[in-house]
């Protein structure tokens, strides 16, 4: 499988005041790209968010903005897993905006916990050969710029 896109369009409740799109919403988009991901690989999300057994966290994220984003922007989103280890993985966020130029970076750290003694649990099978089988780069704690 190579490396997962996910394409948006930024709308005017995506802004602030000053026009541009509020920074939050930008993770909001690198988690509606990774949901997508989710789903392409057979995973039943409403299973997967349900907490029924597995819970998998978001423990950190990150993100650097490189140029303003503003209302009618179309955004294409490159997924990468950057790092797993054992019940712990890393994704990277690319953000193209409407130019394919890359206007943010991301970084979303999770992990896998079972239910109800919150333990350290294993990957779900379908995530977690996808992240193996992609792995390109080392666990990275910057952002590459």
């Amino acid at each position: 499988m190579e490396l997962h896109t996910y394409e948006c369009r930024v709308h005017f409740g995506d802004t602030d005041a000053a026009g541009v799109v509020y920074f939050a919403n930008v993770l909001r988009f690198c988690h509606e790209a990774y949901e997508n991901l989710l789903q392409q690989l057979g995973v039943d999300l409403r299973q997967f968010f349900s907490g029924s057994g597995l819970i998998v966290p978001i423990t950190e994220a990150q993100i650097r903005f490189l140029k303003p984003l503003y209302c009618g922007d179309r955004l294409r989103i490159i997924v990468t897993p950057e790092g797993v280890h054992g019940s712990r993985f890393q994704l990277g966020y690319r953000v193209l905006g409407s130019e394919a130029d890359c206007v943010a970076v991301a970084q979303t750290h999770h992990v896998c916990l079972a239910l109800p003694e919150r333990r350290k649990a294993p990957l779900p099978q379908p995530l977690a050969d996808w992240l193996t089988s992609e792995m390109r780069t080392p666990p990275a704690r910057n952002f590459p710029v």
